[in-house]
């Protein structure tokens, strides 16, 4: 399930990148632990962003600004996130484009 969650960033990432000059074009994958300990993912694309006006609205069920979309893909992505004890969230970039954030505590064995 966690990677279906990375596949959907990645290709949203992608899918956002469209009307970017190819030349411009930038999707990053990183990862590494946090200052609490925790396994952080970052997925950054040097798309259209989220606008500000829908930042907080970006994870609700049925929300999209894909006109072929259906808007459960980010909704089910922190679901699947949450059952993991996980969070997911969206900056966006300075320059262009956004940073999606997994983060997962480290489980002890």
């Amino acid at each position: 399930m966690l990677e279906q969650v990375i596949l959907n960033l990645t290709r949203n990432g992608i899918e956002a990148m469209q009307k970017t000059p190819p030349d411009e074009r930038e999707l990053t994958i990183r990862s590494r632990v946090n200052h609490g300990g925790a396994i952080e993912i970052e997925i950054a694309d040097t798309g259209c962003g989220i606008p500000a006006s829908m930042a907080g609205a970006a994870f609700e069920p049925f929300f999209t600004t894909k006109p072929d979309g259906l808007g459960m893909g980010l909704s089910i992505c922190r679901s699947i996130m949450e059952l993991h004890h996980g969070q997911l969230w969206a900056t966006r970039n300075a320059g262009r484009g956004s940073t999606f954030h997994l983060t997962l505590p480290v489980m002890q064995t």
